[in-house]
């Protein structure tokens, strides 16, 4: 195979993988509001009150159930919340009732709700809510890259004639990928090369293809932006890279792309040097799964 030119190669990356649904994920906000609408309805009661406390602790006693919408009101979606206080630490359980009403009037006190009701421009919880919702989802997005880089590379998988969950596979563990195909990979050190520090959760294969006597082990990821992160992938996929080479039955294939890959030029190139197939969205487009899969050379 003719050697390539890291340099064009790394140029060839892209800005952005991003998709209509990769901003907001509207559908999964929509949802987490309405099944709560009933108690924020509610608690809409609230709004503008001349007595909130005592009618606060009025719908506590009648509808207990608005204690699971309180969290999100501060953003937050854990229905335990502890909270340090100079004369005592409280542990707030929004799910069961824990302390007394006048401990969760404490609560929707010291941390602004009432007065967020009493005193500010809101005209219903349902919309503030989803508002605060779409808001969180935006922390989200760092997987949404993540599974868009998936969605991406098994879109090329297709299109090359493979079948999931016939020659192809999604999230295979080493122990099962050394259970149901009967491969021996105790040789592969995941957890160091990974820095698991002990973890009970396994590394998981983003792809696993199956064709002829062979096996191709494929991950993929996608860095819009650099960091020091980026350092530590390259230099794991490396030390997984020189793992896999006494493997005869095994090939390791590293899907990456992104624009923070510049940032971690001199990591990415020591790989890019040992790893045989270090490929991009470029070399899907040009057809490259193919070609070292299934040996097509007249593509």
């Amino acid at each position: 195979m003719q050697k390539r030119d890291f340099l064009k190669w790394i140029d060839t990356m892209k800005d952005s993988i991003a998709t209509w649904d990769y901003y907001t994920d509207f559908a999964k906000a929509y949802d987490k509001v309405d099944k709560i609408k009933t108690e924020l309805y509610i608690l809409n009661s609230l709004i503008k009150s001349q007595n909130i406390e005592a009618d606060f602790k009025k719908l506590l006693k009648e509808y207990s159930q608005i204690l699971k919408a309180i969290p999100i009101l501060i953003a937050k979606r854990e229905t335990n919340i502890i909270i340090n206080d100079a004369i005592q630490k409280y542990y707030y359980n929004f799910k069961r009732q824990n302390y007394s009403d006048d401990d969760y009037v404490l609560f929707m006190r010291k941390t602004g709700l009432f007065d967020l009701l009493t005193n500010h421009l809101i005209s219903n919880l349902y919309d503030y809510v989803l508002g605060v919702e779409v808001g969180l989802d935006t922390n989200a997005r760092k997987n949404r890259t993540g599974t868009a880089m998936e969605t991406l590379v098994e879109s090329y998988l297709i299109k090359a004639g493979f079948v999931k969950d016939r020659n192809y596979f999604k999230q295979l563990t080493k122990s099962k990928l050394e259970e149901n195909f009967k491969v021996d990979l105790s040789s592969i050190k995941l957890n160091e090369i990974f820095k698991t520090n002990g973890s009970s959760s396994e590394k998981r294969f983003d792809f696993v293809v199956v064709y002829g006597e062979k096996y191709y082990i494929i991950e993929t990821n996608f860095y819009s932006t650099g960091g020091s992160k980026l350092n530590e992938v390259a230099r794991s996929y490396k030390e997984l890279t020189l793992e896999f080479k006494n493997l005869s039955n095994i090939e390791f294939i590293w899907i990456t792309d992104g624009k923070g890959w510049h940032s971690a030029k001199r990591n990415l190139n020591e790989t890019f040097d040992i790893l045989p197939h270090l490929y991009n969205i470029n070399d899907l487009d040009n057809n490259v799964l193919e070609k070292v899969i299934l040996k097509k050379t007249s593509i």
